[in-house]
């Protein structure tokens, strides 16, 4: 069954632009940030929100790495990034911080569940309107992360933080009094870094592909229509003749079938943000090496017999029924693809999937046309495992090695 395709001060200015050329894939000539996103990249990238002084948003979600994590070590292992305090950590890798700005209040539409943020969707949007917001609010109290003890002492430290000021601009004079109304302070910094989360700066759409897109449609030409019988008819528009192959077996219905879930509908921008913001089971492993298995157990009471329940845990621990929550479990969000592959070097690791468990894009391509017909370990979950749309695609070795190149292609940064 196809799923249903969805689609300023000096010291802020000055700490701006250290981060963006500390980025290194953005350029000079980058639209400036609003006043909100100014105050939500500060707020992204101040360690001082934390315990000990030790972790920001950034320290998970990496601009050089495309907003994932950027130590090739962990991604290499178990892919869970230790919080600010020393041996805790969560039960999942980093998902991006990039492209996900589109994603709807969660919503059932009668077969999928749609939209909010997390692998699980828990931050649901159902409070602020927002699932950006709510998700960017949650790393600064969970004890696993960036452990701060409550929203007032998160206050507290914003106030007395060198963007205060722009804080009080933003949001007014009396916005950061943390005797009162602190839960409104929390909920206009989980608002804040989300602007800047959607602003351009995060989502320039500066890849070979986004050239490649803009091309074709100035020429009138429709990218979603594109199959391995007209794959040639897109030469000349920023793609090889390799690229445009790949592409277009990644958008055959019949062979790759990566695009009923990683769809081509534009986004907002006019550029495709490749999801549809639905929750699948790929029949993913466990990852062995996921250090919450070995957390004590006041954190993971289940030990090494722990299973990532994904949106049915969600579904369940928000107080639906079973007929709900059941259908869903070990269902988790489909991700953008856009810088899929950006890294630091050439042998820079990136994992792949909710807990890490893959570690290049072959692998992980490898696995989506083999599962059924090759031997992988055991799903985590095997109930509701997508058979319909891979598992047995019947791709050459030449064929994955195609969608692979192609992927590559979805990296900001590029220079025509």
């Amino acid at each position: 069954m196809n799923k249903r395709k969805f689609w300023l001060g000096f010291g802020v200015l000055a700490l701006a632009l250290t981060l963006v050329l500390a980025g290194g894939i953005l350029s000079a000539q980058a639209e400036p940030l609003t006043d909100i996103e100014q105050l939500g990249k500060a707020l992204f990238f101040d360690e001082a929100l934390s315990i000990n002084g030790t972790q920001s948003c950034a320290t998970c979600h990496a601009p050089e790495v495309g907003y994932v994590g950027p130590d090739s070590t962990v991604n290499a292992a178990g892919s869970v990034y230790q919080g600010a305090l020393p041996n805790h950590f969560g039960n999942r890798k980093p998902p991006s911080a990039a492209y996900g700005g589109e994603s709807p209040v969660m919503w059932f539409d009668g077969e999928l569940w749609l939209g909010g943020m997390f692998w699980d969707g828990r931050a649901t949007g159902w409070t602020l309107g927002d699932p950006l917001a709510e998700q960017a609010k949650g790393p600064f109290l969970n004890p696993l992360e960036q452990a701060l003890p409550n929203a007032r002492v998160l206050c507290v430290i914003v106030s007395k933080s060198s963007y205060a000021f722009l804080f009080k601009e933003v949001w007014g004079a009396d916005s950061l009094v943390c005797a009162k109304g602190v839960g409104l302070v929390y909920d206009r910094i989980g608002l804040s870094i989300a602007a800047y989360e959607r602003s351009a700066e995060v989502n320039p759409f500066s890849s070979k592909f986004d050239y490649f897109w803009g091309n074709t449609k100035a020429a009138g030409k429709n990218v979603k229509m594109i199959n391995d019988d007209n794959y040639l008819d897109y030469t000349g528009y920023g793609l090889t003749d390799e690229e445009l192959y790949g592409l277009a077996l990644f958008n055959d219905e019949d062979k790759g079938k990566c695009a009923l879930c990683h769809t081509l509908d534009e986004g907002s921008a006019g550029y495709p943000l490749f999801t549809d913001f639905s929750y699948d089971n790929l029949g993913v492993p466990k990852n062995p090496d996921n250090p919450f298995y070995t957390m004590p157990h006041n954190v993971n009471p289940d030990g090494e017999g722990w299973i990532d329940y994904g949106l049915g845990g969600f579904l369940k621990a928000a107080g639906y029924l079973p007929a709900v929550y059941e259908p869903e479990f070990g269902k988790h969000k489909v991700p953008s693809l856009r810088n899929v592959d950006l890294g630091t070097s050439a042998d820079f690791v990136k994992a792949y999937g909710h807990n890490g468990y893959f570690k290049s894009l072959e692998e992980i391509t490898h696995f989506y046309n083999t599962r059924d017909v090759e031997t992988w370990p055991a799903p985590e979950y095997s109930v509701t495992v997508n058979h319909a749309e891979l598992g047995d695609l019947g791709l050459s070795l030449e064929e994955e090695a195609a969608i692979v190149l192609f992927m590559t292609t979805l990296s900001d940064g590029h220079q025509p």
